[in-house]
């Protein structure tokens, strides 16, 4: 039994019985998959529908593709139609929340959302939670926690590979890679997330911007990493004050970026690593106004405590 099956009998979640993994495999439907339980594919086994894990009962959860794929090479990627979605779910007391989800050994041609407030598009319950005090953590408390992602490439086609929403809390990606290309960012740490871990990935991807975006985001830890077309930039640190109308009360703080090797950088423009990249600087910043907490009352990123240490970067000479 690998280490993750091992870790999903802990968690008491039950390993997929034969017959499930069969309908999680199936050409034959293209419905997305409400997976409950740990599955462990077979060698050369791929899974083409969407799979969503979502609510308490996905706890423990997950994916060992012992090498195999998930989702449709080549199919362009929305955030409407994630290859893998990670995400709570309303319920009469509340959230009902995924947590101990694990996912290793995979290649995963789209996209992952993990999210809990404002899932789905559901700005409005997002919107209405940040204009009260405490939204940090009631985001927090509604969002999937103890995410991994072990030794998995993401084939980014179109949308952001790795979007981790507003309030997600112990996200892990170690040992994979990032390839393809996005027409935003490589992964995106949304507001009021924290304690993401992102160590010894490798990115290969071409980006419509930065590489990492840590948008009021704190707590995470961004190290020994190679990132090989920085060329729009590594890793930025910012509040995005304003956007549809939410405001943003956790500031970038406490983040760790060290260790990395970023490549491919015009020695023009060496915006590699940014702390406090935007500073209120965005035509929107007033449409949270007229709240006295978060960046409805101050535009700027107020990026604190941040360690930057012992990374590198290899330019490249030509300037375009």
């Amino acid at each position: 039994m690998s280490w993750i099956a091992l870790t999903a009998a802990l968690l008491s979640t039950p390993v997929c019985p034969a017959e499930t993994v069969a309908a999680l495999t199936s050409t034959a439907d293209t419905a997305p998959f409400r997976l409950t339980c740990f599955a462990t594919l077979t060698p050369g086994m791929t899974v083409v529908r969407p799979v969503v894990i979502e609510g308490a009962e996905g706890s423990g959860a997950g994916l060992d593709c012992r090498g195999g794929a998930v989702g449709r090479p080549g199919a362009a990627s929305t955030t409407r139609t994630p290859t893998l979605s990670i995400r709570s779910r309303r319920d009469s007391e509340g959230w009902s929340r995924p947590r101990g989800v694990r996912v290793t050994d995979c290649t995963l041609h789209g996209n992952v959302r993990i999210w809990g407030l404002g899932a789905e598009g559901r700005i409005d319950e997002l919107r209405a939670s940040s204009r009260a005090t405490g939204h940090t953590e009631r985001a927090q408390a509604a969002a999937p926690t103890d995410i991994a992602l072990d030794r998995t490439t993401v084939v980014a086609t179109g949308s952001i590979p790795l979007y981790v929403g507003p309030g997600v809390t112990g996200v892990t990606v170690t040992g994979g890679r990032f390839v393809g290309r996005s027409i935003s960012t490589a992964i995106y740490l949304d507001a009021e997330s924290a304690g993401t871990v992102i160590e010894g990935v490798q990115f290969d991807i071409v980006t419509g911007r930065e590489q990492i975006a840590v948008d009021g985001s704190a707590g995470n830890r961004i190290v020994g990493n190679r990132f090989q077309q920085a060329d729009q930039g590594g890793v930025f640190l910012y509040r995005n004050c304003g956007e549809d109308g939410v405001i943003r009360h956790q500031a970038p703080t406490d983040n760790l970026i060290a260790d990395n090797q970023f490549e491919g950088t015009s020695w023009l423009r060496p915006r590699v690593i940014v702390v406090g990249s935007r500073e209120g600087r965005r035509r929107y910043c007033a449409d949270d106004a007229g709240w006295p907490f978060g960046s409805s009352l101050d535009d700027g990123d107020n990026a604190a405590r941040n360690v930057v240490r012992n990374n590198r970067t290899l330019y490249r000479w030509w300037p375009f």
